[in-house]
């Protein structure tokens, strides 16, 4: 069989061709589709944002998040100059604008500078972080603390780094976001039990528990969106029975459960090292921002050592850590301020109640909740009461399931009884408003 040798002008004109059908010649390859362009507003949830917003703006509702304070907020607060009352802030014990927190932050600022400048693991170990977290292992009885910049960020590092795919994490229902997104990091089996059923908590460990390596159970110390807590000797003897770690994010209970607020095993009279994990956060009762680690001295210097948010992030910033520092001790010092929160918290729930409002399955420590049942009648009885001179935040969906929206309340030690029932009377005459008035979403459409 004879083979024919390409001249160099034929071989020249068929590479070319080839080089042609690459870029997409037809009859050689086909033309590869192009990609839609990337939107932002086609992520998950934005349509519905605008909706939200429509609505709003229809109903001549100012949008009730992002409001700016003027200063700083406590049982009062001022927006655009104007005063109200306040119930939509974490400052529990009133701390936040306490003479002697204020100095002790402007003592470290002046000492150290406002940033500690680099992770802790290489050049931002400061005398008062390490002072700090010697004050929460003593505040809670347990053996170490290690603080962390960011409360959410704790939660997320911490379960990430504590569980794998071999692991299994059961969380209550009504659990924070933070550590459902800390869960979603492990690559640990994931499920949550209904809210404060430890019978249905059971039944999942006795069916899943003897297949995995490691078990964590996580609860809240007071749940922030309904102000009620979890049965701690129950989850202990739970956790006892099946070998599983427990794990209490106490961000909303710290200062307010327990006699001088040491929180739920301090409520419950329990040890607490029987707890595996106590996790808080700086910014409600200790009048700061971030988050911590309290237990045992094995755990907390594996965390120190192998935690990313720990080790690949900068130092809690030293003038929060002093301020911090002060304010925990300022709380043990003045147990009068956790009882007076507690006392407020409870006559609030009880006015709200004669009032025929919905609380929930508030507890009344902390937080009660007005259930109002859809988002847009929320939305639209606190901007109403804002007219009256009350700051109260809805929650809404996604948030909460829509059946669930609900006005929220934050009850502090600051707050006079005076304040309370007057913000009760506000919301009698907000809701008698709307049901004179009354705004649907058929209303909305015809708009």
């Amino acid at each position: 069989m004879n083979k024919k040798t390409l001249g160099k002008d034929e071989r020249d004109s068929l590479i070319n061709n080839l080089r042609k059908a690459g870029r997409g010649g037809a009859g050689i390859a086909q033309r590869r589709p192009s990609r839609p362009k990337q939107k932002f507003s086609d992520l998950p949830g934005f349509k519905e944002m605008k909706i939200q917003r429509a609505a709003a703006d229809l109903l001549k509702v100012d949008n009730p998040f992002f409001r700016a304070h003027d200063g700083r907020a406590s049982d009062t607060t001022h927006i655009d100059g104007k005063a109200y009352l306040n119930f939509a802030s974490y400052d529990y014990l009133g701390l936040n604008g306490h003479p002697e927190v204020i100095e002790a932050a402007k003592a470290a600022a002046d000492h150290y500078g406002i940033s500690a400048g680099a992770s802790r693991v290489v050049a931002g170990e400061r005398p008062i972080h390490r002072a700090l977290e010697e004050q929460l292992a003593k505040l809670y009885g347990v053996e170490s603390a290690v603080a962390f910049v960011s409360g959410h960020a704790t939660n997320v590092t911490v379960i990430g780094q504590l569980m794998e795919q071999e692991g299994l994490i059961l969380h209550d229902s009504y659990i924070h976001n933070s550590i459902v997104t800390g869960a979603k990091l492990s690559g640990a089996v994931r499920q949550s039990f209904a809210h404060n059923d430890y019978e249905a908590l059971e039944r999942i460990l006795e069916n899943r528990a003897h297949r995995h390596k490691r078990v964590l159970i996580v609860v809240e110390g007071i749940y922030s969106m309904d102000g009620d807590f979890p049965d701690l000797p129950r989850l202990l003897e739970i956790k006892r029975k099946y070998n599983a770690w427990l794990m209490v994010d106490e961000a909303h209970s710290l200062g307010i459960l327990g006699k001088t607020g040491r929180g739920l095993a301090e409520h419950f009279g329990i040890d607490p090292r029987e707890v595996d994990i106590w996790m808080g956060t700086f910014s409600k009762t200790l009048a700061g921002c971030g988050g911590y680690i309290a237990g045992s001295q094995d755990l907390v210097e594996y965390l120190k050592f192998s935690v990313s948010g720990f080790v690949f992030s900068v130092g809690l910033a030293p003038p929060i850590a002093a301020a911090c520092h002060r304010a925990a001790q300022i709380m043990i010092q003045e147990p009068e301020r956790v009882q007076k929160a507690q006392a407020n918290c409870l006559y609030f729930k009880e006015l709200c109640q004669k009032a025929g409002f919905d609380t929930g399955e508030s507890q009344g420590y902390a937080v009660v909740p007005i259930m109002v049942g859809d988002s847009l009648k929320a939305t639209v009885l606190s901007s109403r009461l804002l007219d009256r001179g009350v700051n109260a935040l809805p929650i809404i969906f996604p948030a909460v399931p829509e059946k669930s929206a609900r006005l929220r309340f934050f009850i502090t030690s600051q707050h006079s009884k005076q304040q309370l029932e007057q913000a009760v009377e506000a919301v009698k005459d907000a809701m008698a408003d709307l049901e004179a008035n009354p705004v649907t979403i058929a209303q909305l459409a015809k708009r």
